[in-house]
């Protein structure tokens, strides 16, 4: 009797549910196009748990207009250093969790690979030096190119280019060690996988390569990572989508980035404060004459107090989508100048 009981506490406290959300209002001034001004961007709400070795984690977004599934997905502990994980989930590519520091990420995000959601498999192992992701995913996270309103960018349906996600394969690699008083982790990341022609139904190639590292010390972080995706397609271009908008990227490309962060000593009223650098571009592969390099820079600063938490970004954007481009890495009337916005995201997290 006194055992079942030990065993029966021991099981429930083994158990947990945490649930939580958040609330975010956003003001951004654009030295092109109209303002948007300050508005409601994001509500959101969580939910984690686990109960042995059996885990998951949920969130879902509001936004203005549209709303979207962030992941969902459930795990298994195998051992105190490895699990795996099925459902939707952040494709493991590159640096992670993000190649960027800012609210508004860095150039992989709109093309696909920086925090990119989909539909698959992932076993993770991490045993202090060596980091290990496989991942299998059957597709993006809805199985269609023709939903716009979505959180990641996933390859989209258009009239034009009319493909969709299918399956894909990822490997990823990192060894973390001390050097120069500081910890560096150096990595490598792969992925192959399909296109889907909507209209016919060939497939075509999918894939990519990244080299990354990441180098702490002190207060002081440094980002570099290369990163080169292709579409093995007829065109030199494809369509993405998010946020409720289809644009087009080149069909091949590379993908430096640099990012430079500093957390300054706590002082004040902000419990952390932390600045930053982040440039990447993409570089067409392609000498198509449709095609153009596109740039994008974010200075700014995250201030962090209590359950708020800000983000105070000036962006720089040359031929690039989100900051007055009509796509990425593509040749447009009117998209090759440099245009910029500030934005400032206030959150409240719960």
């Amino acid at each position: 009797m006194l055992l079942s009981t030990f065993a029966a506490k021991a099981q429930e406290s083994d158990r947990e549910l945490d649930l939580g959300g958040a609330v975010r209002f956003n003001y951004g001034w654009l030295d092109y196009g109209d303002n948007p001004g300050a508005d409601l961007e994001l509500v959101r709400i969580d939910a984690k748990g686990n109960a042995g070795p059996a885990f998951f984690s949920l969130q879902y977004r509001w936004y203005d207009g549209f709303h979207a599934v962030h992941h969902a997905w459930a795990g298994w502990k195998i051992d105190e250093s490895s699990d795996i994980r099925a459902g939707i989930q952040q494709v493991p590519f590159g640096l992670l969790p993000y190649a960027s520091n800012s609210f508004w990420f860095g150039s992989g995000y709109y093309l696909g690979i920086e925090d990119d959601y989909d539909l698959g498999v992932v076993w993770r192992r991490d045993d202090g030096a060596h980091r290990f992701h496989v991942g299998a995913f059957s597709g993006d996270e809805y199985g269609t190119g023709a939903r716009y309103d979505r959180y990641s960018f996933d390859v989209a349906t258009t009239e034009d280019l009319p493909y969709r996600e299918r399956e894909r394969l990822n490997l990823r690699y990192e060894n973390v060690r001390d050097w120069n008083d500081g910890e560096l982790a150096l990595g490598a990341s792969l992925f192959t996988g399909r296109v889907e022609n909507r209209i016919d139904g060939e497939k075509y190639g999918h894939d990519g390569a990244a080299l990354h590292a990441q180098w702490k010390r002190g207060q002081l972080t440094m980002q570099a990572q290369w990163a080169r995706y292709r579409y093995r397609i007829d065109e030199s271009r494809i369509a993405m989508s998010a946020f409720d908008f289809p644009f087009e990227i080149a069909a091949e490309a590379d993908v430096p980035t640099f990012n430079v962060a500093y957390a300054l000593p706590q002082t004040g009223w902000f419990d952390g404060i932390t600045c930053y650098n982040n440039l990447s571009m993409t570089s067409p592969v392609d000498d198509d004459a449709g095609l153009r390099e596109s740039w994008q820079n974010v200075t700014g600063c995250s201030f962090a107090k209590g359950k708020m938490f800000t983000y105070v970004d000036w962006i720089a954007g040359k031929n690039m989508w989100f900051v007055g481009g009509s796509g990425i890495g593509v040749d447009e009337p009117g998209s090759n100048r440099w245009r910029s916005r500030l934005n400032v995201n206030v959150g409240f997290y719960f």
